[in-house]
């Protein structure tokens, strides 16, 4: 019975380690004015995920920008645990903005995990403070958050609300609107952690086409900066995520937050 229980054990621990993205999963991404937007909460790896359990009591914000106007949509959340979504139709074009912010939940891993988990994000700024402070065979106790948004294109007509700052804690802006991007066109992006440049953070660019999905990663510039070519089909998401130390917490030495962009050419 060892084997399999060995098994059993690090399917799980993969799971544990791998199931790290959230983001916001429009039906797609390219609509005509007046049709219907459907916008559905996923977590998981590989851009394959499953719905997010959590509900409007979890969100600390939910936000869509368009034009010059900033609309609370939390309460328009629909649906079961097994089906969350959030519906509404647009009747004038431009490219929209959603963004999401949940509050912190709590982890605990023992020692092991916890240090393969800071490895497999790129959160090498902990692992090294583990080692130093010798807390590398410590459990990890965690406080997380994520952050994410989507762009959606409605109509022809293209604006510039992609370009602006939010109040998530990270937040992913890219330069150009996606949207204006011919196939194979490079797209340079900022990642911003409250509001300053992150420098030298893993960014993991994920695009899901015909089913597969192709994931590259990065490290930022000093100035919180990558840039990588972008084809004009299927899905994208670009993630990343930060890790701060806690001092006087009782019950979390770590904070992690967590943030995601997301845009596509599904019609």
């Amino acid at each position: 019975m060892k084997k399999p229980l060995l098994l059993s054990f690090l399917l799980l621990f993969t799971a544990l380690l791998s199931g790290h993205e959230f983001w916001l999963h429009p039906d797609k991404f390219i609509y005509r004015t007046g049709e219907q937007v459907n916008i559905q909460f996923l977590v998981g790896e590989n851009y394959v995920g499953e719905h997010w359990k959590g509900d409007r009591t979890r969100i600390q914000t939910l936000w869509l920008y368009y034009a010059n106007v900033i609309d609370n949509c939390a309460n328009q959340l629909a649906g079961s645990e097994s089906d969350k979504h959030l519906q509404m139709a647009f009747f004038e074009e431009g490219t929209m903005m959603f963004t999401f912010n949940n509050l912190n939940s709590f982890i605990e891993m023992d020692a092991i995990k916890f240090n393969e988990y800071l490895k497999e994000d790129g959160l090498l700024d902990a692992l090294e403070y583990r080692a130093m402070h010798h807390e590398g065979d410590s459990m990890g106790r965690e406080l997380y958050q994520r952050s994410a948004k989507t762009l959606v294109q409605v109509g022809e007509k293209l604006t510039d609300t992609y370009k602006k700052q939010t109040t998530l804690p990270v937040d992913i802006i890219p330069d150009e609107n996606p949207y204006s991007l011919r196939d194979g066109e490079r797209l340079k992006v900022r990642v911003l952690f409250h509001k300053k440049p992150l420098p030298n953070a893993a960014v993991k660019v994920w695009h899901r086409n015909n089913e597969q999905t192709v994931k590259h990663e990065f490290r930022t510039n000093q100035k919180g900066e990558l840039e990588f070519p972008v084809f004009t089909s299927g899905r994208w998401m670009v993630s990343t995520v930060k890790m701060t130390r806690l001092q006087k917490h009782p019950r979390a030495n770590w904070q992690s937050y967590w943030g995601s962009l997301t845009w596509g050419y599904v019609r």
